[in-house]
């Protein structure tokens, strides 16, 4: 029987809320009773996202925002202040992704990485903070790359250090508050955009073999974790990193050492 959470008159804001793990997260939320925002660059991907997250019967908002943009993250925050209050849940989680050898990769291509992942952390951070309730439960989506090194990944190795970083530091600081801060490093999850450009072999971990569970994890076991996390079962729990990603970070990420193998084959 599954762990029962209830957020019934909590608001939810996630960032990068409309495709793939984060839209997960998202709908876990609404489906435990909270009214949640979704923030997304693409008006189709949140109108999309909006509708599927009314199904359950709750307050939703959408907004097109580019988390680079602090003025854009701001505003967004400001009308769900508006509309509903203090923000419960605080979920960062827009990401870019390619591969590319390091040798190989251009200043740009580097910068884009790393202006969406950690400098859009920075900026749904800092902008949220103001509206954070007390008590609220802040969540970064990080990655195994943060503390793996991984060939074709020094962009995002950077950029998810840094997040990593950022996550600890903000535990530090937003304590006093009773904010807690906290990260879930996704391991390789099945039917995501992510798995289907590092691991074009087998987007759907069907056939892999090291990571100790015996297969990939899901949308929603990432989804079952930030409940977790934002709930009272974890009110102690602040500053962590926690994988989720089946024992994985202890062995080597197969799926994308081998995205780095067919890459360099080309």
């Amino acid at each position: 029987m599954d762990v029962q959470f209830d957020f019934t008159g909590k608001n939810a804001v996630v960032f990068g809320g409309t495709t793939g793990i984060n839209l997960a997260v998202a709908d876990a939320f609404a489906a435990a009773g909270a009214s949640v925002a979704v923030a997304s660059r693409k008006q189709a991907n949140v109108d999309a996202a909006v509708e599927r997250l009314r199904a359950h019967g709750g307050k939703v908002s959408g907004f097109v925002c580019d988390v680079r943009d602090m003025d854009s993250v701001s505003e967004a925050f400001e009308t769900v202040a508006t509309q509903w209050g203090p923000v419960d849940v605080l979920v960062s989680g827009a990401a870019g992704n390619f591969l590319a050898e390091a040798a190989a990769l251009s200043s740009n291509g580097f910068k884009v990485v790393v202006d969406i992942d950690l400098n859009g952390t920075f900026h749904v951070m800092r902008a949220g903070f103001e509206h954070l309730s007390p008590g609220a439960s802040v969540i970064n989506i990080t990655a195994p790359q943060a503390w793996i090194p991984v060939r074709y990944q020094a962009h995002v190795c950077a950029a998810k250090a840094g997040v990593d970083q950022l996550t600890r530091v903000l535990a530090l600081e937003w304590g006093s508050k009773g904010i807690r801060v906290n990260a879930i490093a996704p391991g390789p999850i099945a039917g995501t955009e992510g798995m289907a450009r590092l691991s074009p072999n087998d987007p759907n971990g069907e056939g892999i073999k090291t990571i100790p569970l015996g297969r990939f994890g899901s949308k929603k076991e990432i989804a079952d974790l930030a409940l977790f996390l934002s709930s009272s079962a974890a009110s102690y729990i602040s500053g962590a990193v926690i994988p989720c990603d089946g024992g994985g970070s202890h062995e080597s990420i197969r799926a994308v050492e081998e995205a780095g193998r067919v890459f360099a084959a080309r």
